[in-house]
């Protein structure tokens, strides 16, 4: 099956990411990066509500401004940056909960070309990844210490998957990498209590996670994905031992790759507990429906937006 651009109107379906939020410490530097280098435009500056904070049980989050950014000529994905406060000691990969969000690009090589002298550190050169010849990825950490995967889809989808290809300069998170604490426990959350599916599971030498925690290059880590039939949702991975939770301000999101906020049937069929109220929100993101947040075993915070 080849690869295949995500249109509007077959973006709103259920298990989708629809949104991915990054905290950050100098919004106007991290809202330069993302516009300036990755392409992104802002399509709203309302700051948090209080009945949003309280939806994720983050009520210093309150009246923080934010920026919602999206790609021209790209799908309704949203791009959320949130002004949060410095977390001393926080470093990307080296925690449990979202590790990196996974973004479709049009072309590597010159996304990579506009790297230097940005925001964004290279840890990862775009190149084929052994076993998967399908996309050539590259890996980047913000200044906000959020990290991305930027994958250019080649020549087809996965056995179980479809990987979506765009036009747009960076374009739709496709997958949300997860670092778990314990991967079976993980897993049993997001199929169990939220609704995904269980798909494949690779044991790779991962050089991101190697090359973070000072591993030899030849560990390998088990990763596992989840799914809506052929849509990709998480890739659930297990982190070593050495990992810890994440550090977090009192009251506030976690820092870097906070929340991923993926579509829904209905909130009525979720079976995980909610941290706060279920809402009814305005705005590009919402529009409207409803949603509400829930917290994974490797406290990873999950919004779920009822699909149109």
């Amino acid at each position: 099956m080849t690869a295949h651009i995500v249109t509007a109107q077959a973006f709103q379906t259920p298990g989708r990411i629809a949104a991915g939020t990054v905290l950050t410490p100098d919004l106007a530097a991290s809202l330069a990066d993302y516009t300036g280098v990755l392409g992104l435009e802002v399509i709203d500056d309302s700051p948090i509500s209080p009945q949003e904070a309280a939806s994720w049980a983050a009520p210093a989050m309150a009246g923080r401004p934010a920026r919602l950014l999206r790609a021209p000529h790209a799908t309704p994905y949203v791009t959320r940056l949130i002004a949060a406060t410095p977390v001393p000691g926080y470093r990307p990969l080296k925690t449990f909960g979202w590790a990196a969000y996974e973004h479709s690009v049009v072309d590597c090589d010159a996304l990579f070309a506009k790297m230097p002298g940005s925001g964004f550190t290279v840890i990862g050169e775009p190149k084929l990844v052994p076993g998967f010849d399908n996309f050539i990825p590259f890996q980047v950490t913000g200044r906000a210490g959020e990290t991305l995967y930027l994958n250019q889809v080649l020549n087809g989808s996965m056995s179980d998957l479809d990987l979506p290809n765009t036009r747009a300069s960076v374009d739709q998170m496709f997958i949300a990498v997860l670092a778990a604490r314990d991967r079976e426990a993980t897993l049993a959350f997001h199929t169990k209590m939220l609704g995904f599916e269980q798909g494949e599971t690779w044991v790779i030498p991962y050089s991101v996670i190697n090359n973070s925690f000072g591993l030899p290059p030849e560990t390998t880590t088990a990763m596992t994905m989840t799914k809506t039939g052929r849509i990709p949702a998480s890739e659930v991975d297990q982190y070593p031992e050495a990992a810890t939770p994440r550090p977090t301000a009192p009251g506030e999101l976690p820092p870097g790759n906070a929340i991923v906020s993926f579509l829904t049937k209905s909130l009525d069929a979720v079976a995980a507990p909610l941290l706060g109220p279920v809402l009814h929100r305005d705005g590009p993101l919402y529009a409207g429906r409803r949603s509400a947040a829930v917290r994974g075993p490797s406290g990873e915070i999950i919004e779920l937006i009822e699909a149109a």
